[in-house]
């Protein structure tokens, strides 16, 4: 279609629309009116259908549409937060619903399967099985940041335990919740019919903060999924009012202003504004807009839509980096440690990223000369039963050695899980295995993907900011634009009660006089000039109670709403006020709500230790016996004898047995063990059992994997830095620089050890 062509079909449409009331067409029409197959089976736009006829079409492009539909509705509709209040739909409903049942925070509990049948039945037709779990995690303050239920009873936990039945639990809106709700009832959002259309429901909740990263949020679509982390809400707001600080935020305010003038120059009367969000909108669609018959037309059948071109668009000259020092990294309801501010940096600058968690946990000194490690703090979304299964099952198969016990010991007072170690335990080597192979360490991948004019978008931290402000800037033009309309409106009936009271009786003897209602108000519109809204406002009025009107009460109300009205119309004129009033909303949210970090953020990256950086740096004397038992001691263990000592025994072995190799080396050195199969097995010193002076040791095949009537025919010793260490033999030092291999066939090889 060309442009002329869709001009006229505009103004063929603009004859047929018009802002008044006008008789609906009860004229039923087919949805396939407007198109038809052609001859290759395509559809054909400019075709028209008949009633009955059938269209063939390929079950191909069928498929494709109709899946196409599917995950734009699931996209749209179900699993991705909208970047404006931070909500999904259900969640959304559900504070809806609360809102209509008056759950304030003040209000008593009601019951869970009150809220949820009122949210199925009013808005979300998906049943409370579905909307209930929902509900759950908003009240979950393992899950949730920043509450925005209040819920009574048994909410589930941490382990993983399910939350009672509905008809058991009750919930109110959290006090946060209401600074989401705050203004829904001054045209500050759009409105939209329900799933059938008996009521309608906002599009989006005026979000005095901003929920979208307060709260995160994480959903699955179809080709995309969002996992939104929370963030502390003080480091949200004053990064925000640094953001305003350096911000120009008037792009479009041309095109809004000039459509203000135009609007009050032809209204004489203001509108009276009503809970009808179409009639309120339909002042702020331009004139201009080829399609703003269409628009019209949606907003009289209650499809109201955004106009966000008319209102200005919020930009930051911040940077990423001057961000990340306000915000430093997420802030999870469960606190633990976050690592490498680089790579949050990354997540913020681009919308995707990993970020490295590790739960909180301290070496404490335990009873008889035991250590503990003491966990009080774990991962974002981590079952803690989960975990400590995982570690019990870790215990078992020997993959973590050195515990004796671990204990659950949470409370109301807080989460304490007690991990009791062995005597003979490295308790830093013990943590590092846990973080290694257990939840205790977790990343968290964050995909920041949510809706911005019911487009998915993978954004980043700054652009999230800017919609934000851009949106709040929106909602209180909006709100002021409202507020102005109610004070000209009430100073405009003031100004003739004011009128009337001037000649009180000759109202009245005209009222008197009049045989209808109808009658009484043309009379005084005829007689005194009254408006028809002043001659209403007269009319509705009691005569008696018109005869007691105060004029000096009515002329103060008068001069404060000329006040007012002054006051908005600066406001709406000036982007510094707009800006100065939103920081000032952000404060009291601050103010009420504003709470220290619970996650503490690591600029460096983890450190990955070693196990040899969790064992301490000692001599030790490593023996292996004849048939292959091994142990190490320390050489304390024997003590220097006077002249004519008798000696002490070097260990206790089995009949038969005795010490074939025994050698001076290092915790963290290895042992080069060769064998007569000409194999080489490597051994780090600190694996080898400690024993006392009297034990036979551990039996060598526990620790290298030697087959039937395989030996250790020769040992050597290599430090952390691969030198193979000298050793010293009746008082000589020798330095091997080869190794000098035979075999029982003759068979000679020198290899060079260096």
């Amino acid at each position: 279609m060309t442009d002329e062509e869709q001009k006229e079909k505009i103004i063929e449409l603009a004859e047929d629309t018009s802002v008044t009331e006008e008789t609906p067409n009860t004229e039923e029409t087919s949805p396939l009116d407007a198109t038809a197959a052609d001859d290759n089976g395509e559809i054909n736009f400019n075709l028209s259908f008949k009633p009955g006829e059938i269209v063939e079409r390929s079950i191909v492009d069928e498929m494709k549409s109709n899946y196409l539909d599917y995950s734009m509705s699931v996209i749209v509709s179900r699993a991705l937060p909208e970047v404006k209040d931070g909500l999904k739909p259900s969640q959304r409903r559900i504070l809806v619903a609360m809102n209509d049942l008056a759950l304030t925070p003040s209000a008593h509990y009601r019951k869970c399967a009150k809220i949820a049948g009122d949210t199925s039945g009013n808005y979300h037709p998906h049943g409370e099985a579905v909307i209930y779990p929902t509900l759950v995690k908003l009240a979950q303050d393992f899950s949730t940041r920043y509450l925005l239920i209040d819920g009574q009873g048994n909410f589930g936990s941490i382990d993983g335990d399910t939350a009672a039945a509905m008809r058991y639990t009750e919930a109110r809106m959290g006090k946060i919740t209401m600074d989401l709700l705050r203004d829904l009832g001054k045209g500050t959002v759009t409105f939209v019919p329900n799933y059938d259309g008996t009521r309608l429901e906002p599009s989006v909740l005026p979000a005095a903060f901003p929920n979208v990263l307060a709260n995160g949020g994480d959903g699955i679509a179809v080709g995309m999924a969002t996992k939104m982390p929370p963030h502390n809400l003080r480091e949200l707001i004053n990064a925000l009012q640094a953001m305003i600080k350096l911000g120009n935020s008037w792009e479009g305010n041309a095109v809004y202003n000039q459509l203000r003038r135009d609007k009050e120059s032809k209204e004489i009367i203001p509108r009276t504004l009503n809970s009808k969000p179409e009639d309120y909108l339909e002042n702020y669609v331009d004139t201009n807009d080829l399609e703003y018959p269409i628009k019209i037309k949606e907003l009289r059948e209650k499809i109201a839509t955004e106009n966000n071109s008319l209102y200005p668009e919020f930009k930051s000259e911040i940077t990423p980096l001057d961000l990340i020092e306000i915000i430093p990294g997420p802030d999870f309801p469960t606190g633990g440690t976050i690592y490498d501010q680089n790579e949050i940096l990354n997540a913020y600058a681009t919308g995707r990223g990993r970020i490295l968690q590790r739960a909180k946990a301290t070496i404490v000194e335990g009873n008889q000369g035991r250590f503990n490690i003491v966990i009080t703090e774990i991962p974002f979304q981590v079952n803690k039963a989960h975990m400590i299964e995982k570690m019990a099952d870790l215990v078992k198969e020997k993959k973590l050695e050195g515990i004796a016990d671990i204990r659950d010991e949470s409370s109301r007072e807080g989460m304490r899980v007690v991990i009791v170690l062995k005597r003979e335990s490295q308790p830093k080597a013990v943590l590092n295995k846990l973080y290694k192979y257990t939840e205790m360490q977790k990343v968290f991948n964050a995909n920041m993907i949510a809706l911005v004019d019911q487009q998915p978008k993978t954004l980043p931290l700054k652009r999230i900011l800017e919609l934000f402000i851009s949106f709040r800037i929106t909602v209180t033009i909006r709100r002021y634009e409202f507020d102005l309309a109610e004070a000209r409106f009430r100073a405009h009936i003031l100004e003739g009660l004011l009128k009337a009271l001037d000649m009180l009786d000759e109202v009245i003897a005209t009222i008197r006089g009049s045989k209808t209602q109808e009658t009484a108000k043309t009379n005084l519109m005829d007689k005194f000039k009254f408006t028809e809204v002043q001659a209403q406002a007269i009319l509705d009025m009691q005569l008696r109670r018109l005869a007691a009107l105060e004029k000096m009460k009515l002329q103060n109300e008068y001069n404060e709403l000329q006040e007012n009205i002054k006051t908005y119309n600066d406001i709406l004129e000036n982007p510094a006020r707009i800006l100065e009033i939103i920081s000032t909303d952000l404060d009291e949210v601050k103010e009420k709500y504003g709470d220290d970090r619970r996650s503490k953020v690591v600029k460096g990256k983890v450190n990955e230790i070693s196990e040899e950086d969790m064992v301490a740096s000692e001599d030790m004397l490593v023996t292996i016996t004849h048939t292959g038992y091994i142990k190490r001691l320390t050489p304390d263990t024997y003590k220097a004898q006077k002249r004519g000592g008798k000696g002490v025994s070097g260990g206790d072995t089995k009949e038969g047995d005795f010490i074939e190799h025994a050698f001076l080396c290092n915790t963290h050195d290895e042992l080069l063990l060769f064998t007569n199969k000409g194999k080489v097995f490597n051994l780090r010193i600190f694996e080898i059992p400690e024993y006392g002076r009297t034990a036979k040791g551990l039996p060598l095949v526990n620790l290298v994997q030697l087959e039937p009537e395989e030996i250790i025919t020769s040992v050597l010793t290599r430090d952390p830095k691969g030198k193979i260490k000298e050793q010293q033999t009746s008082g000589e030092t020798i330095a091997y620089k080869y190794f000098l291999m035979v075999t029982e066939k003759g068979i000679i090889k020198k290899t060079e050890l260096s």
